[in-house]
């Protein structure tokens, strides 16, 4: 919003000096081109060029030579420290010889900013005069921290306070250079904008002498052959930060999110001086302001059956109630199909709110407000046999008419039970009622045992984790008449299996009878799933590309010739591979098809694996991670990049248990819309171009479809649109038809 548009020539001066040093030296870099973020630079209004000093002046481009915001952001990060002595004067008088190097002369005003820490080796108070008498506007920044802030306050054009800049806060000072040119050479500043003036400070890294101490020291006398003891002083140096005072001139525009558009905790994003976006939480988003989604689409009996013991506390109990109110808001409309009860349970059970007793969510709320505390001991077993015995006692209104919705069943807990929950559970189940387990991740196994199945259990890490559950919760309440699977859907999928010793022969062979059986889940053939095989030590290796085998029996047969390799771990080589050799147009990837990679490992050697991930995920790949042990640790959830794609299981035994949930997990998030695009289709650096449903590749000294083939004989280079799903074979005659698609490029 806040860029200077007017016809002007701003050149930068940059000290590259000895006393700057590297370090700040990129600072200087990286705040002038933030500066360049308030010019708006284009051939007929901004120019911009650069001077680097030390010595000697150097000119790094002229006004003239680079003339867009990105051209000229790119060109400074390229720009090279020089060293040398700060010689300030010495540069004012280059600009005083040779003007604006590629400048429109005085046709347009000049603007010199000088981007120094103040410590010149020569005088520059005549040269300065000199460049300001010549009606240049000069703004001196003080990068570091200036030991001479009168000096730039010296070489600064009038007013100072609106010429003196500070390079610590980069937006801040960006503000600064446009609020003072915008009350003269620019523009007028946006509507309902204005420039404020208010105090600020100046700092300055200042070594001070201070007395330490004192110490015996003997001292000569006038008298003969005689001394005397005496105290003398000590003194050290320290380094003292020092702030001055000052006012600043900055432009304060009014926030579109003021007025607190978003709605049930939505919170408000500003997009320039009038526009705003709102982020929901979830469960909400239904409208631009984060109404309620009004829509939980499937029919149910569904009874809360919430922990209210001394386990749980009351802070605990009240994040239930707020948890069980935003989902019912989230997911109930006027209409909803749904029967909704409340059970809360300690050593005894009690059904506040019994199933379809409210028709209105309005009523509904109000009496899960009035829902209290208990307390008590924790004995989920005997309140999942009440609930099973008198938890749905709906009266059909003639006799021979029976409710046959599903009965759901949705634990709240967060404390291991007193008694026992697996006779209980295993009553409900058979009593027909769907139960489904929520809780924090320590109460995972537990839950588990309830539900009868991992799928079942939904497990938060933290409390504020506990809503973005909402989604998760829905879907499992609607999955109990229509389970959700994998066999039509269209994915590019790549299982690593860690072969270290750290694994071990026995558990690796588990690992391979789990991937094994997670083929069945999957149609294999080239027009739905394609699955790979890399296996890692140290270094990974192929056992078998995306487009090797196009049927599940041809993939049950090549998994048998695994091999176990034995050696250390290296998750990130693996990763490393596959992004380079595995997913790629040569080895059958497929533009326009999900892509997923599944890490199977012990949580051993995966120090080097997160970077390779993001990488993955840069190409819309997704990275799931599933760890079998007690490993744990901020670098697995960086792999992972999200606790949506990190699973943790205890042992390998239980590997095969939690097998449908993985599964179902990477069917779930393997079906956003993808960029024929990204990652690049097209190989020897080929240019990818999107069209309308399709992309084609720009190939420069190679030819065909994916730019796979060198160009002989002096053949022109060819691009070919391709349909998303395609890729281009060659048949027996020779001739290229398109079939189902690869995506990725080997990269060079």
């Amino acid at each position: 919003v806040m860029q200077c548009s007017a016809s002007l020539d701003v050149l930068f001066l940059l000290d590259g000096s000895y006393s700057i040093g590297k370090g700040s030296f990129e600072r200087s870099k990286h705040f002038a081109g933030k500066l360049c973020d308030a010019l708006d630079i284009h051939p007929d209004r901004v120019r911009v060029g650069m001077v680097q000093f030390s010595s000697t002046p150097h000119l790094e481009f002229p006004l003239d030579l680079y003339l867009t915001k990105q051209e000229v952001k790119e060109r400074i990060k390229r720009i090279v420290f020089r060293g040398g002595s700060t010689e300030t004067g010495r540069a004012l008088k280059y600009i005083l010889r040779k003007g604006f190097p590629g400048g429109r002369n005085s046709s347009v005003p000049e603007v010199l900013i000088i981007i120094s820490d103040g410590k010149s080796q020569g005088s520059t108070t005549m040269p300065a005069m000199q460049v300001k008498g010549r009606h240049i506007t000069v703004f001196a920044v003080g990068i570091k921290f200036p030991s001479r802030w009168e000096e730039l306050h010296m070489l600064a054009s009038e007013p100072t306070e609106q010429h003196v800049l500070f390079a610590g806060d980069a937006d801040d000072a960006a503000n600064g250079l446009y609020s003072t040119l915008a009350g003269s050479v620019c523009s007028t500043t946006a509507p309902g904008c204005k420039v404020e003036s208010h105090p600020c400070e100046r700092r300055t890294l200042e070594t001070v002498k201070e007395l330490a101490g004192n110490h015996v020291c003997w001292k000569g006398s006038k008298e003969p052959n005689a001394v005397h003891a005496s105290l003398c002083p000590f003194y050290r140096w320290k380094r003292v930060l020092i702030k001055h005072p000052s006012r600043c001139f900055r432009t304060v525009c009014p926030d579109p999110c003021d007025s607190q558009p978003c709605q049930n905790g939505g919170s408000c994003v500003p997009e320039g001086l009038d526009k705003y976006h709102c982020l929901c939480p979830v469960g909400y988003g239904g409208d631009i302001h984060c109404a309620p989604k009004l829509s939980l689409e499937c029919s149910a009996d569904l009874l809360f059956l919430m922990d209210s013991s001394a386990g749980v506390t009351l802070e605990g109990f009240l994040r239930y109630k707020a948890f069980l109110k935003r989902f019912l808001q989230a997911v109930m409309g006027q209409d909803s199909p749904m029967n909704v009860g409340v059970a809360q349970y300690n050593n005894n059970v009690r059904i506040p709110i019994e199933v379809g007793q409210h028709k209105d969510a309005f009523s509904l709320m109000r009496s899960i407000d009035a829902l209290n505390f208990s307390g008590g001991g924790t004995l989920t077993g005997r309140a999942l046999q009440y609930i099973a015995q008198h938890g749905f006692r709906s009266t059909p209104v003639f006799a021979d008419v029976r409710d046959d919705l599903p009965r759901v069943v949705v634990l709240l807990t967060d404390t291991k039970s007193q008694d026992s929950v697996a006779e209980a559970a295993k009553y409900a189940r058979d009593q027909d009622l769907f139960l489904i387990g929520v809780g924090s991740s320590f109460m995972r196994a537990e839950l588990a045992e309830v539900t009868g199945n991992p799928k079942q259990t939904i497990v938060y890490s933290d409390p504020q984790d506990l809503f973005n559950r909402i989604p998760e919760l829905q879907r499992r309440i609607c999955s109990v008449d229509n389970p959700e699977g994998c066999q039509a859907q269209s994915l590019d999928l790549v299982f690593a299996l860690d072969a270290s010793a750290g694994v071990g022969l026995e558990n690796f062979l588990r690992l391979r009878d789990f991937v094994r059986s997670s083929f069945l889940h999957f149609s294999i053939n080239r027009d739905v799933t394609q699955i790979a095989l890399v296996v890692y030590g140290s270094k990974a290796h192929t056992v078998f590309a995306l487009d090797t085998h196009t049927s599940n029996s041809a993939l049950l047969q090549a998994i048998d010739q695994v091999p176990f390799l034995g050696d250390s771990a290296s998750a990130g080589n693996a990763l490393l591979h596959i992004y380079g050799d595995v997913m790629t147009v040569q080895k059958g990837a497929r533009p326009g098809v999900n892509k997923a990679v599944v890490v199977l490992t012990n949580g051993g050697g995966v120090e080097d694996a997160a970077a390779p991930a993001q990488q993955l995920r840069d190409d819309d790949i997704l990275v799931f991670v599933v760890v079998i042990g007690d490993a744990q640790g901020d670098t697995l959830l960086r792999v992972a990049g999200s606790p949506n794609y990190l699973f943790h299981i205890s042992s390998y035994q239980d590997l095969q248990r939690y097998q449908d949930l993985i599964i179902e997990r990477i069917c779930e998030e393997a079906k956003s819309p993808v960029n024929l695009c990204k990652p690049n289709p097209c190989m020897n650096q080929g240019v990818c171009i999107l069209g309308p449903g399709s992309y084609r590749c720009e190939c420069h000294g190679w030819e065909g479809p994916h730019c796979e083939s060198r160009v002989v004989r002096g053949d022109s280079p060819r691009s070919l649109v391709l349909p998303p799903h395609s890729h281009a074979q060659r048949s027996s005659s020779g001739l290229q038809h398109f079939s189902r698609a690869p995506r990725h490029a080997k990269r060079h």
